[in-house]
């Protein structure tokens, strides 16, 4: 069955989806061959790059438009050398053969390019690892063979059918005013996660990028493991400690775009700048100064699968989320666009080679790992993106439901919560496409930057900074951690198919993220992680830090988000939403001032036991509902119904026993 089958309303575009479904079949055959997989052709990152090969060290680079290309480094003084000469194969193709002894593990280089009318230094396009002098600030290409090879020790966790992401900064995640790195993170942060009860890690910047600032979105070299956080073992050995831990790690992935530095990048590697980007103003990315991918070129294509390729394999991750995906498919980028109908989605402003590559992404991602999961960050709405290709989709497994977090700030910003009304809440909670599976969140690390606001700063404000000891009463306080509990439930309990956090939004960091940068003299002050105010015992932090815990664990152990959302109650004067998930009732009391006893809602028959409560001691609450309660329904007027008490501002999780 196609989209459009079951969608009606994609109907009039049916010869559209089928046009592009036939494209990315074609696109296929002519990549891979009539029949063949796709991850048989992804592979030049086994021949371009750094390799040893016996007793011999060999470099290869494809520069089309090079007339010459030496290899500069700390084997020769950072001179060209006739005996450090490429030779060119052919077809664009350069290589260069080094004994072993004068190309050993950990020598620092770069290629000096050569063409007509000019030259430069520039990094290997496939380049594995990159690192910066911290005197001169320039990067170079680093050999990277250790001689003992990192030996995996666990094995990939089975497949997450509902992830439940923390989402995480390797190098702002110490308390420290630094750059953490992969050994910290995994000994220190790695626990927490873990005593969460989360299932999915998902890494941001793994891509070495040259400004730090960037949250790793203007990558340069796309091979390379970020050596700010540490060396590709010690990557290797966090992702061996998470699945020990039953935890996949998704990598935040960046295709959408690429750095516009020359020295660094892969821009104008040999005297052209259309190597793998359009040309002219196509070419760059009016919103973030920075590169646009020619999806069309073959060069591209492969290029960017075989990078798939290369992280799911070196460094055995379980997937990724594809970053900037609406940039990538619409001429305009999205820029100023209102996706307000479904002519949006089909008017010609779409890119079809950049849908035709993520699509064949997704093929070549589930064929070189079938459990493996893919994610879309995309804003647009794309019918199908998230729909398999074989109904006319595009084959990603999840998309983020961006909109839910863009409700939540637009709620808190323009509306007391007297006047927030539950219908609305649950409509866009559980909103999504039919075909689609959808990952959930109250807020991400967009939420927490510079110029926006995490939920916890925006509903408490100045009090932040003063009214956060657990023996002083504060009536902004206490409004804003219960709504900060109640948001987090709603979010989760009503999400499509998984739910995500940034690191440390669990207790309600405060302040926003701001990177060392020219206009805060460089400063780590707001780049870091706080997490000894959950941990000091006389802040609410530490509170907030359990109700979540016991949410995600409840979660998961009740799989939750294995069910369906039902709708039983709402009532906009009360302010009162009641919806059941399988076994599972939620019951939400928004109301400021009210509370209610007695309150009778339908539902089916049976005895429920009282599983969570936001209104708990150990939450910050005020225990108004006695814990580990039982609640028989009763037979009333033909029906079935339960009667509840229902504190103001507080939600109650109630499980069906039998």
């Amino acid at each position: 069955m196609m989209i459009y089958d079951k969608d009606p309303y994609l109907e009039p575009f049916q010869r559209v989806i089928t046009a592009r479904y036939q494209e990315i079949v074609r696109r296929k055959q002519e990549i891979a061959g009539y029949g063949q997989p796709l991850s048989g052709k992804a592979n030049n990152h086994l021949f371009y790059g750094v390799h040893r090969e016996k007793k011999e060290r060999v470099f290869r680079e494809w520069l089309p438009n090079a007339v010459s290309l030496y290899l500069i480094g700390e084997c020769n003084g950072w001179r060209e050398d006739p005996e450090y000469a490429f030779r060119p194969l052919g077809d664009g193709n350069w290589e260069l053969r080094l004994p072993l002894s004068k190309a050993p593990h950990g020598m620092l280089f770069r290629w000096s390019v050569h063409w007509q009318g000019g030259g430069g230094e520039r990094l290997p396009a496939y380049a594995t690892r990159c690192v910066q002098d911290q005197q001169t600030k320039q990067f170079s290409a680093q050999i990277w063979d250790p001689p003992t090879p990192y030996r995996w020790k666990s094995a990939r966790p089975p497949r997450v059918e509902h992830p439940l992401i923390y989402e995480v900064h390797i190098g702002m995640s110490s308390e420290e005013h630094g750059v953490a790195s992969f050994s910290h993170f995994r000994q220190e942060v790695l626990p927490k996660v873990i005593d969460l009860g989360y299932n999915t890690l998902q890494i941001m910047a793994l891509q070495e990028h040259p400004y730090y600032g960037s949250f790793g979105y203007q990558v340069s070299n796309f091979f390379a493991l970020s050596s700010r956080f540490g060396t590709p073992e010690d990557f290797k050995r966090l992702v061996d400690e998470a699945h020990k831990a039953g935890i996949a790690v998704v990598m935040d992935v960046v295709h959408s775009h690429a750095v516009g530095n020359e020295a660094e990048g892969i821009g104008c590697l040999d005297g052209t700048d259309t190597l793998y980007f359009h040309a002219g103003d196509r070419g760059q990315h009016p919103a973030w100064g920075t590169r646009c991918f020619d999806y069309g070129k073959d060069a591209t294509v492969h290029f960017l699968l075989s990078n798939l390729k290369f992280w799911l394999e070196e460094y055995r991750l379980d997937g990724f989320r594809f970053d900037g995906v609406t940039s990538m498919i619409y001429y305009d980028h999205g820029l100023g666009r209102s996706f307000v109908n479904y002519e949006a989605y089909f008017d010609g402003g779409q890119d079809s080679d950049a849908l035709t590559y993520l699509a064949l992404a997704n093929e070549l991602v589930h064929e070189v790992y079938p459990d493996a999961i893919t994610i879309a960050e995309e804003v647009s709405g794309m019918p199908g993106l998230a729909a398999p290709l074989s109904e006319g989709g595009f084959g990603f497994d999840f998309r983020m439901s961006m909109g839910i977090a863009d409700n939540w700030i637009k709620w808190i910003k323009e509306r007391s919560d007297e006047d927030w009304r539950v219908g609305e809440i649950f409509y866009e909670c559980v909103n999504k496409r039919v075909e689609e599976r959808t990952i959930s969140y109250a807020e991400c690390h967009d939420q927490a930057m510079v110029g926006d606001q995490a939920l916890l700063f925006r509903l408490l404000g100045k009090e932040m900074y003063t009214g956060m000891e657990l023996d002083k009463p504060n009536l902004v306080v206490e409004r804003g951690i219960a709504l900060h509990k109640m948001i987090r439930l709603v979010t989760l309990a009503a999400a499509g198919d998984g739910y995500l956090t940034f690191m440390g939004n669990e207790f309600g960091h405060p302040e926003w993220i701001d990177f060392p940068r020219q206009g805060n003299d460089w400063s780590y002050q707001y780049a870091r992680r706080q997490w000894s105010l959950a941990d000091n015992g006389y802040l609410r932090y530490g509170r907030l830090r359990n109700f979540e815990r016991t949410m995600i664990r409840e979660a998961v152990s009740g799989r939750w988000l294995y069910d369906s959302v039902e709708h039983l109650w709402q009532d906009e004067e009360r302010k009162i939403l009641i919806f059941k998930r399988g076994r599972y009732i939620f019951a939400f009391n928004f109301n400021p001032l009210k509370s209610f006893s007695d309150f009778r809602v339908d539902a089916p028959a049976g005895k429920y036991k009282w599983v969570l409560d936001t209104d708990q001691k150990s939450y910050d609450g005020f225990d108004r509902i006695e814990a580990g309660n039982f609640y028989f329904t009763q037979f009333e007027e033909g029906r079935n119904r339960l009667s509840l008490y229902l504190p103001s501002r507080s939600a109650v999780v109630l499980k069906l026993e039998e």
